[in-house]
């Protein structure tokens, strides 16, 4: 069962959507967006995936993840918190990356692309992602995968970080189906979970699908 909200918040006479969902066991992520006249203004995204596999008791749980998500960023908005620009006729900033950690506390990971102006040449993606603990310690052997959404087909890959907390990964960018597409990092040891989530356009840093 798919939970989800959708809510309007009005503020100096724009009105903001927010849309929250959950992504399903495939990719266990509650995603939370914000949008203004139709345009990405902000999203937050957090991993479920210390509930799977999903019961009753954690289905109920998971509701009550994204209720308090999506309540959060509505609660941030209306009380100035949470800064968006493109309010007024502006123009809409980029979607701010955010990092998102599983809800145990003392488990969160904390992550870095460290290359994040030239990680991309032509079609060759090339990720150096520094894994740290709540302590700002490095994390060895925590899983790092990173996936395109918006690519043509689902595609995953995946490293582990060194002594030092760090991983690379390479590939090649996957043709792209839609117009939004966001570059996702996620960062996995034990019970500690971390992602980043990067808004990108598709002109004209990563190539249309030919």
């Amino acid at each position: 069962m798919a939970f989800g909200h959708n809510s309007n918040v009005t503020i100096a006479g724009d009105t903001y959507h927010v849309q929250t969902e959950e992504r399903g066991a495939a990719q266990a992520l509650i995603d939370t967006t914000v949008y203004l006249r139709g345009r990405v203004l902000y999203r937050r995204t957090n991993s479920f995936s210390d509930l799977l596999p999903l019961n009753s008791d954690r289905e109920q749980a998971l509701r009550l993840r994204v209720d308090t998500q999506h309540r959060g960023v509505v609660d941030e908005i209306r009380s100035g918190k949470l800064k968006l620009s493109g309010g007024n006729g502006g123009k809409a900033a980029a979607p701010q990356t955010t990092v998102g950690a599983s809800a145990t506390a003392g488990s969160d990971l904390q992550l870095e692309l460290l290359n994040a102006k030239t990680w991309l040449t032509g079609k060759h993606a090339s990720l150096r992602i520094a894994v740290n603990d709540h302590a700002n310690k490095p994390v060895e052997h925590a899983t790092v995968m990173a996936r395109v959404e918006g690519a043509a087909e689902p595609a995953a890959f995946s490293s582990e970080t060194n002594m030092l907390g760090r991983a690379k990964l390479e590939f090649e960018m996957p043709p792209l189906a839609g117009p939004e597409v966001a570059l996702v990092v996620e960062a996995s040891k034990g019970k500690g979970r971390g992602h980043l989530r990067f808004q990108l356009r598709a002109k004209p840093r990563v190539p249309s699908a030919s």
